[in-house]
């Protein structure tokens, strides 16, 4: 077919040797003519053999292949595991979101940063303390806060706790830690609280402990004065009982009738109520000016904050009078122009004559740990834009007297409805 058509073709046959796979194709002259064949044979046998040694070349070749991978993946997982310190891809999901729910749910600020000092992550009370908005992470924690010690933290890797920093007018309390891998610093993580919260709550506890203790005055005086009744019934002499009841009520009443009817606002009735019976049991003489005068406490003025300012004044004289053969104090209280006016009066020996460290946090002539009551009233009152004075007269009589503004420069009203 070669040599009469002119056509290439294949073909297998049976030869001499056996099965052959052959194939010829017709050999042209330069005029188009057929002057030949060419003709090639291969047995099957042989492809065969060809066929099955190329195939396990292949197949050796595919399997290391497949071995090594295995062997790089079982590698590569282990480092990968090891990183991811052992989770499993649910498990490091599932931290995640346990991660975003803790971060919202924590009151103070986190802001957490990498080696470069660039902005990883922080929550939204972060934001609020910070004041800040929009796009945050992957911003340099300098561009944010300019103030920050967090790259002192970088470079030294040292961990530092309860440092007070300044930040958009308001004072808080920061904690730096380092992330550190093995002596590599990683990053830093840093809690912030504001200051003024924090002196809130101590003030709450302060203020719980000491209508705690008003209470167990109160409650040690009316036993006493149940026990002299008694005694008075026991021995028959019930003229005495009946005149012993007769003052104690007049003075009860007395009491009431000047917090009640000239007092109007129910908490500054039940803080002088509670010394009432603090100095009763110190065996001071409590008295409030007939001419003291108080409608509704202003909108702004928070109740635990004038607990704690008129609490710790008055507690701080009823100690300072009890250097005196006849201890007494006198409280003030008045509301006639712009301002709240509070003054205690007390007979003790007076003020160190260092004035100017009476109202030093930690500053205190009664012994270690003590100093802490008048720092605190001083800050409250600053907090209100008000101020404190303090004099001592001749007669070894001190009046600390302080003025809180029943408006504040931004605007709020002192209306008393709005008080609660």
């Amino acid at each position: 077919m070669a040599l009469i058509a002119g056509r290439s073709y294949v073909s297998v046959a049976e030869g001499t040797r056996g099965m052959s796979l052959r194939g010829k194709t017709p050999i042209h002259s330069s005029d188009g003519e057929i002057i030949g064949v060419v003709s090639v044979g291969f047995l099957v046998q042989d492809i065969h053999a060809e066929m099955w040694q190329r195939i396990g070349v292949i197949v050796l070749i595919t399997s290391v292949i497949v071995v090594m991978g295995a062997l790089g993946s079982m590698l590569l997982s282990r480092s990968i595991r090891k990183d991811m310190y052992g989770l499993e891809p649910k498990e490091i999901g599932a931290l995640y979101h346990e991660r975003e729910a803790t971060f919202a749910a924590i009151r103070e600020g986190v802001i957490a940063v990498d080696s470069s000092g660039v902005i990883t992550s922080l929550n939204s009370s972060a934001r609020k303390i910070l004041n800040v908005s929009g796009d945050i992470v992957g911003k340099n924690v300098q561009e944010i806060i300019v103030e920050t010690k967090i790259p002192r933290v970088l470079r030294t890797k040292k961990a530092e706790y309860n440092d007070e920093l300044f930040i958009n007018g308001q004072t808080i309390i920061v904690n730096r830690q380092p992330i550190l891998d093995g002596n590599d610093i990683q990053g830093v993580v840093s809690s912030f609280r504001d200051k003024t919260e924090m002196i809130e709550m101590a003030n709450t506890l302060s203020d719980i402990k000491s209508y705690s203790e008003d209470l167990r005055a109160q409650n040690h005086e009316f036993t006493n004065k149940l026990y002299t009744l008694s005694g008075y019934m026991h021995l028959g002499l019930f003229k005495e009982a009946k005149s012993f009841i007769a003052h104690e009520t007049s003075m009860k009443d007395k009491q009431n009738h000047l917090v009640t009817n000239y007092i109007k606002d129910t908490t500054i009735q039940a803080i002088l109520v509670g010394k009432y019976g603090r100095a009763s049991e110190l065996k001071v003489d409590f008295s409030i000016d007939p001419e003291s005068r108080l409608e509704r406490l202003p909108a702004h003025i928070g109740d635990s904050q004038i607990i704690s300012i008129i609490g710790n004044v008055i507690n701080n004289a009823l100690e300072a009078s009890l250097s005196d053969n006849q201890p007494a104090v006198t409280v003030s209280i008045s509301d006639y122009g712009k301002d709240l006016i509070v003054e205690v009066t007390d007979n003790g020996q007076g003020l160190s004559a260092d004035l100017d460290h009476v109202i030093e946090k930690g500053y205190s002539t009664k012994g270690s740990k003590r100093g802490y009551g008048l720092a605190i009233v001083q800050a409250l009152v600053e907090d209100y834009e008000g101020f404190l004075e303090y004099h001592r007269f001749q007669g070894e009589t001190t009046v600390f007297t302080v003025y809180l503004p029943k408006q504040l420069r931004g605007g709020q009203s002192n209306d008393s409805s709005a008080h609660l």
